[in-house]
This record gives C-alpha cells, structure tokens and sequence, in this order.
C-alpha cells in the first residue's frame, strides 16, 4: 500500500468516526448514560491520534513528493 493510499483510509476512517461522534443517537445514548461515558473520551482520543497519524502520513508523502520534483 502506498502513502498516498493508507492516507486516504485513515481520512475515510477519521470522517467515519468523526461522523459517529456527532451523530444525534450516539449523543443521546451518552447523555442518558445508556453507555459508559468514558466511551465518548475514547472515541475523541481516536480521533486525535488517527489524525496525529496523518499528519505522519502526510508528511511522508510531502518528502517523497519533493525528492521525486527534484529528480
């Protein structure tokens, strides 16, 4: 899998997850405490961490995008 391809699965998991977060359901399952509330902390330190592992994604592609242009 290239760079470029595992950066665009984590995006499609981040807005898959991000999607969840702020689902009108998922809220309320919280707010009525039908689910452990630390549930909803986990899901927001997933998000932070798949986006702290684009940021690494993307900066591969970026040095790999600058050797190939000076090349």
């Amino acid at each position: 899998m290239e760079p470029i391809e595992i950066l665009q699965e984590f995006n499609s998991c981040y807005i898959k997850i991000q999607a969840i977060a702020q689902n009108e359901n998922w809220l309320k399952l919280i707010a009525d405490k039908k689910i452990d509330p630390e549930v909803a902390t986990h899901v927001g330190d997933t998000l932070h961490y798949l986006g702290e592992a684009m940021g690494c994604v993307e900066e591969v592609i970026e040095i790999k995008f600058n050797q190939e242009a000076e090349s």
